[in-house]
């Protein structure tokens, strides 16, 4: 015996639908209550912050510069290769948590091998 095309297309679209229906309303409730990470109100008392990122030509180049001696420091951890570089009109900026204090100084010497330590200016910060 054979099922009629439509009864299979509505068996497929009730088995679609129980798919996505969460297994249980508990866990969906509190994964929708959970705040999204936004550190923005943090951000806007800030003078630097990442979009202030100049997008002349030299700021660029030397923010990628000093990206690339980040990444080439394998000694570093995860959160020091993703630290923020701002560069604006030759001086430069550096946000974001490290593990250590021995980290904070090596990005910070990283960053010296590109560009001048007088136009560094470290607000990284040690992650508790």
């Amino acid at each position: 015996m054979t099922l009629p095309r439509t009864s299979i297309l509505a068996m497929a679209a009730i088995a679609l639908t129980l798919s996505f229906t969460p297994a249980s309303p508990h866990v969906h409730a509190q994964s929708c209550n959970q705040a999204a990470p936004d550190n923005s109100a943090n951000n806007k008392n800030q003078p630097t912050t990442a979009d202030k990122q100049s997008n002349a030509q030299a700021d660029r180049e030397t923010t990628a510069k000093i990206r690339k001696a980040i990444i080439a420091d394998k000694g570093l951890s995860m959160y020091a290769h993703n630290v923020k570089i701002i560069t604006l009109n030759g001086a430069v900026t550096l946000k974001g948590p490290v593990k250590t204090d021995d980290e904070k100084n090596q990005v910070a010497t990283d960053a010296a091998s590109v560009v001048s330590s007088s136009m560094i200016t470290n607000q990284l910060t040690v992650k508790q």
